[in-house]
């Protein structure tokens, strides 16, 4: 079964803070549920894990990603991803990534999505797999604006020369009598489809009632 994506998100950073994350594919994988980099094969190939939680069980996806694409004049990315589970399933999504200009200084992430999927995850649907593919979209694009914003305020940040080693007469070095505050990585959250299944079914439920009331 294939499915479609065709979104557009804002992302609270201007283009250069956005650009270093979505060139940057480690930083990249942080932002999507679960996901993270095991392996750098190459400068555009790399090995890959997706973890999807199910209650108190854990689904683990191993796959393969290749950057098809990566222009700095257009802020583009291409990438296609390939990965399978062990019972079976498996799945690739051809994806192209551009930064648009947006309003206030901002910019926009607009993303293409070819996706495919086989084995027991096909048995949802179409209108299903829409459904999740958007809100974990939705979330990937909240976690990205999240950390350009991060990168865009730490590299605006003054630099606190006061806390600059001291150099003694001696020649010695002390430390520093504070150091700068680092601030934690912003990271998604592993990504729980029983969550997942429960916000479909409340969403389900409200467009019935939705329609039965207006009628």
């Amino acid at each position: 079964m294939e499915v479609t994506i065709e979104k557009q998100y804002p992302v609270a950073a201007a283009m250069p803070a956005a650009w270093a994350v979505l060139s940057d594919m480690h930083a990249l994988a942080t932002c999507m549920p679960g996901a993270q980099i095991t392996e750098d094969v190459d400068a555009t190939h790399f090995m890959g894990s997706v973890r999807v939680k199910v209650g108190p069980a854990v689904a683990a996806f191993a796959g393969t990603i290749e950057i098809l694409a990566l222009d700095a004049a257009s802020h583009t990315l291409k990438m296609l991803g390939k990965g399978a589970d062990k019972g079976g399933s498996s799945a690739s999504m051809e994806l192209t990534a551009q930064l648009l200009p947006g309003e206030g200084g901002h910019c926009v992430l607009a993303g293409h999505a070819a996706v495919i999927v086989n084995g027991k995850f096909a048995q949802f649907g179409g209108r299903m797999m829409n459904s999740v593919s958007d809100m974990i979209l939705a979330q990937f694009a909240e976690v990205f604006s999240q950390k350009a914003q991060a990168l865009q305020a730490s590299q605006a940040a003054p630099v606190d020369h006061s806390a600059a080693p001291h150099v003694a007469a001696d020649g010695a070095t002390a430390a520093p009598a504070t150091a700068p505050a680092v601030s934690a990585p912003v990271v998604a959250t592993e990504f729980n489809a029983l969550g997942l299944v429960w916000a479909l079914i409340k969403n389900f439920f409200a467009g019935l009632f939705g329609k039965k009331s207006g009628t």
